[in-house]
């Protein structure tokens, strides 16, 4: 499979056949005006810089989940530095839009360099896209469209800064875009919920720990055929916690269970439950129930 990594801005212009880039660290292109050679065959990408599109007219449908849908306005896709895109089916010559390309070094000294790396879509697979409606859709392409006018046209000392707030305010109405759509697709988003639990109480009940441990984030993640991220944040609007504080919420309430109806020790029931070492199962009990496996099993003596 043909794999091409971009390792900069000026390099991604020149294989995509677009004029050399205004400024070296970040770019604006309509994705209409990008014309690879076919002969590249571009199937895999990796780019080493921050990447987010704003992508009209894509053809087929967007898998969301183990679900399609199929959408009329614009959809979202962003990449971390060094993620790989496949890309499969995609007829460049169809698809219009925008897309804004970011190196980590144009954010260096500022509060986004950090802030970035908070949002969770930056790592969301693929068929976790952001889906548009038309207003949402006129907001990111009028940021668009302004930030390639200031690169292109208004390059001077005040650039950077302008520059940096446009994109933090992009990605400050991505979050909030994201946030709706958990809330619009809330049956969809319920659905995945009352099936990670599901997956949850069989991992135990079929007694997988005594063989692959504790389950992690990721485990949940694959069966539900979704990134760690998306599952994450889908988990935090949906209910206020994060997977992993789920995954432990459900481990002390076995725990307490073990502890309080059968004979086994403490350090028994920790490797009945996955833990490798007894002292982290007593860590984590004390740290949410405030008292040891010990008293909390002493006091129903």
């Amino acid at each position: 499979m043909a794999q091409y990594i971009f390792n900069s801005v000026s390099d991604f212009h020149a294989v995509m056949k677009l004029k050399k880039p205004t400024h070296p660290l970040v770019s604006v292109v309509r994705l209409e005006d990008i014309k690879p050679e076919a002969s590249l065959g571009l199937e895999q990408i990796v780019f080493n810089f921050h990447t987010i599109f704003l992508k009209r007219n894509f053809e087929g449908r967007v898998k969301y989940g183990q679900k399609y849908y199929d959408f009329d306005n614009g959809t979202m896709s962003f990449y971390a530095p060094k993620q790989l895109v496949n890309l499969e089916g995609v007829q460049p010559a169809k698809v219009d839009g925008w897309m804004l390309v970011i190196h980590p070094d144009f954010l260096y000294g500022y509060p986004l360099a950090k802030k970035i790396k908070e949002y969770g879509f930056f790592d969301y697979a693929t068929h976790e896209a952001l889906h548009l409606s038309e207003a949402e859709d006129s907001i990111i392409a009028g940021l668009m469209e302004n930030l390639q006018k200031e690169i292109v046209e208004r390059i001077d000392s005040h650039t950077q800064d302008v520059l940096i707030g446009h994109i933090d305010l992009l990605l400050s109405y991505c979050n909030r875009f994201y946030t709706r759509q958990f809330l619009t697709r809330k049956k969809v988003s319920s659905d995945m919920l009352l099936k990670f639990e599901t997956i949850l109480k069989e991992y135990f009940t079929e007694e997988k720990t005594g063989t692959s441990g504790l389950p992690t984030v990721q485990y949940f993640a694959d069966q539900l055929f979704v990134s760690a991220n998306y599952l994450n944040d889908m988990l935090k609007h949906l209910t206020g916690q994060t997977t992993q504080q789920h995954l432990h919420n459900y481990l002390i309430e076995q725990a307490k269970e073990l502890l309080t109806t059968t004979n086994l020790s403490v350090n028994e029931i920790a490797y009945h439950l996955g833990f490798e070492y007894p002292q982290s199962f007593s860590k984590l009990f004390k740290k949410k129930t405030l008292t040891t496996p010990l008293k909390f099993k002493q006091s129903f003596n």
